[in-house]
């Protein structure tokens, strides 16, 4: 398995900008079920001179948790103690934004992801890893983590973040309704639009289609996805111009608009968490939404629907080309501006990868380490071991993030009906060039 990458484009920042850390490609949202009691406990060789703190800053998510949980059980150990407060993701980004802009920040490791890798690495925000892989690679098995979702975690020729997992889309849809139907899971957005429209008449689900599509966040990463599903990016990075004007831009927002009359009226309401109480509820029959918040919908303890569940990749937007998703591999990185010596936070960070904490990371994750996904049976991760392989190729750019942030209240128009396909390519267009004018 490859992690699929667009070229990179080597490039400056015209003048210094405001960090951008609420990036369109939102992770995981907030709110894990997995609990710290299931943490791997691993060898952490790390030494320390006097007490320490390690200060971790990450966000609550069954797919992070057993990597943050690893960290904190293993390397708590005489004069070092590894801390974490649970926080959501919209927490964790402003406060990412914070600790990064001071001259000594208030966390030690950050909890990254591929879209945000580009402008943190071009602000000089994170420290460069490279050094330290040649100084303890062999010793923490990092050879061993996909080749992919280090080059997701690199910008510039230079590793950024050391990779823990991948998250791609899924879809989770009731199968004993499709059963009883006669239905089959949609691979294009025509066969989504077929499949909710005869949930939906059948009668038991007003609303049968769940996506998150919450208009300060996920709502870019949807269009993004359909975006990327049709084969365009925002911009052409050879000549610097914003695609918003090709027919494929406004096609993506046609196609989000095809959807809306089998989602429940306050979809721009609703972030992943909110997608998953539908899905408990009985409320929905089918959800999009990343790989990492499949597992909790498996688990009984949560929902009385739990054995009803069936998992498959997402569709594609057309006929062919790749399916409608976003790859995110997350990782850990060291702020620039930690007071606490880098050689320990890297082994501190290593360890949470280890072999024993990725494989107890499953079936929630989706781990970096080779080999260890292909071990799980679970009928989520053979529908993420065949997504990944069919997800848009990630646009590593410093300019993805801010566009994606600017151009974000007008997709949520569009959706709700306030301003026209043409309009809103027109604002969009505009947009992605202001930002790209501060690159050269």
């Amino acid at each position: 398995m490859r992690i699929p990458l667009r070229p990179r484009a080597r490039v400056g920042l015209a003048a210094a900008s405001a960090l951008v850390v609420a990036a369109g490609l939102t992770a995981c949202g907030a709110g894990s079920r997995t609990g710290a009691e299931t943490a791997a406990q691993v060898d952490c060789p790390v030494e320390v001179d006097s007490p320490t703190t390690v200060n971790v800053l990450a966000y609550n998510s069954s797919a992070i948790d057993p990597y943050t949980n690893a960290m904190v059980r293993s390397c708590t150990e005489g004069d070092l103690t590894v801390a974490h407060e649970p926080i959501d993701f919209a927490g964790q980004t402003q406060r990412t934004t914070a600790t990064l802009a001071g001259e000594e920040g208030t966390y030690d490791v950050l909890e990254t992801y591929g879209y945000i890798i580009p402008q943190l690495a071009a602000d000089e925000s994170l420290v460069p890893l490279d050094d330290l892989v040649d100084t303890y690679g062999e010793e923490y098995g990092l050879d061993s983590l996909n080749e992919g979702m280090r080059e997701a975690m690199s910008y510039d020729g230079s590793l950024y973040a050391i990779p823990m997992q991948a998250q791609m889309f899924l879809m989770a849809y009731r199968q004993d309704v499709f059963d009883d139907l006669g239905l089959e899971p949609p691979t294009t957005f025509e066969e989504l639009r077929q499949v909710s429209q005869a949930i939906q008449d059948a009668g038991d689900f007003e609303y049968p289609l769940a996506l998150p599509w919450l208009a300060s966040g996920d709502i870019t990463t949807a269009y993004d996805a359909a975006l990327g599903s049709l084969g365009v990016d925002y911009v052409d990075p050879e000549t610097m111009t914003p695609n918003f004007d090709t027919p494929e831009a406004a096609q993506a927002l046609e196609e989000m608009q095809s959807l809306v009359p089998f989602m429940d009226p306050q979809v721009t309401t609703f972030d992943q968490p909110a997608v998953q109480q539908q899905m408990y509820n009985g409320d929905a029959a089918i959800a999009i939404m990343f790989s990492g918040r499949m597992s909790d919908l498996a688990d009984e303890d949560n929902t009385q629907y739990a054995a009803d569940f069936g998992f498959a990749p997402p569709p594609s937007v057309g006929e062919d080309g790749p399916q409608f998703s976003a790859l995110s591999v997350d990782g850990w990185s060291i702020p620039a501006n930690s007071a606490v010596d880098d050689d320990v936070l890297f082994q501190v960070i290593a360890t949470s990868v280890s072999e024993d904490a990725s494989e107890a990371s499953l079936p929630a994750a989706y781990p970096a380490r080779d080999g260890v996904a292909d071990s799980s049976d679970s009928p989520i991760i053979e529908a993420a071991s065949e997504a990944i392989d069919n997800a848009p190729p990630a646009e590593p750019f410093p300019w993805t993030a801010p566009i994606s942030n600017e151009t974000r209240p007008v997709i949520a128009e569009v959706v709700l009906g306030q301003t026209s396909v043409e309009d809103a390519t027109a604002r969009m267009q505009q947009i992605a060039t202001d930002v790209l004018a501060q690159y050269s």
